[in-house]
């Protein structure tokens, strides 16, 4: 069986959500912190040997403080991330254990995975060394153009071969590492555009990545509006047994 090692990324900064008492992974969802509901999904997969956590440096103490006996109940890893993504993921890998095998990198503000799509997505990295989900863009894609204060669109775009990634993001152990010590070689690193996600980085270092198709129920929470989607979406999803007994990296599942 293979070793997987899953990184929670939780550093950015939340300036959309506009919460002046949480940042998006640490708000309440259905009662519980938004990135519990999104470590659960992982935590007793008999696969997954290693759990960690990106956290902002301007927020890890009162991350500590408040969620601690979680951390230590759940055996998890905290890091603190970069200012940019790509950033905070480089600073996972340096925990990574070197008998993993794979690597998945997940969003903490996406909630509403589901056991189903990880299996998928884990399957699919296994066999081509680099797979993410995404969603297929179903509404009519406009380009636009700006004079001024005036936006018009400028073409419409083809959206038969287009798609939304999602996490996880789920790689060879090895090739993640080579792809982000390419990157952080390259001095064009420090100044923008910056990749947006893993799955850039490894397209940039010249390997492939299979999609796995997914719903766009695997919300990614960036607006206060997306926590009352997201806690919908929880309602119609399988939920957690809370009777099983947590082991952290263990045989049993947490999800059935």
């Amino acid at each position: 069986m293979s070793r997987f090692a899953v990184i929670l990324a939780a550093a950015g900064k939340s300036t959309r959500f506009n919460d002046p008492h949480y940042t998006k992974p640490f708000a309440r969802l259905d009662d519980r912190a938004v990135w519990l509901h999104s470590a659960e999904k992982f935590l007793n997969r008999a696969d997954v040997k290693q759990l960690i956590m990106v956290v902002d440096p301007d927020f890890k103490q009162d991350f500590l403080d408040q969620f601690g006996p979680n951390v230590t109940i759940m055996g998890i890893d905290v890091v603190t991330g970069g200012k940019e993504r790509w950033q905070s993921v480089h600073n996972a890998l340096g925990r990574i254990e070197e008998t993993i095998d794979f690597v998945a990198i997940h969003d903490a503000a996406r909630p509403c995975l589901t056991p189903m799509w990880i299996e998928q997505v884990f399957a699919a990295a296994t066999q081509r060394g680099a797979a993410i989900l995404a969603a297929p863009i179903t509404g009519t894609v406009k380009r636009s153009t700006t004079s001024g204060q005036q936006i018009s669109i400028a073409t419409t775009v083809d959206r038969k071969q287009l798609w939304v990634g999602q996490t996880p993001q789920v790689f060879k152990r090895q090739l993640l590492m080579d792809a982000y010590a390419k990157l952080t070689a390259d001095e064009s690193t420090t100044t923008p555009p910056f990749p947006t996600d893993d799955a850039q980085v490894v397209e940039q270092f010249g390997h492939p990545v299979a999609i796995v198709p997914c719903s766009e129920m695997n919300l990614k929470i960036t607006t206060r509006e997306d926590m009352k989607l997201a806690q919908a979406i929880l309602k119609i999803l399988p939920r957690p047994n809370f009777d099983a007994p947590i082991h952290p990296f263990g045989d049993d599942h947490l999800w059935r």
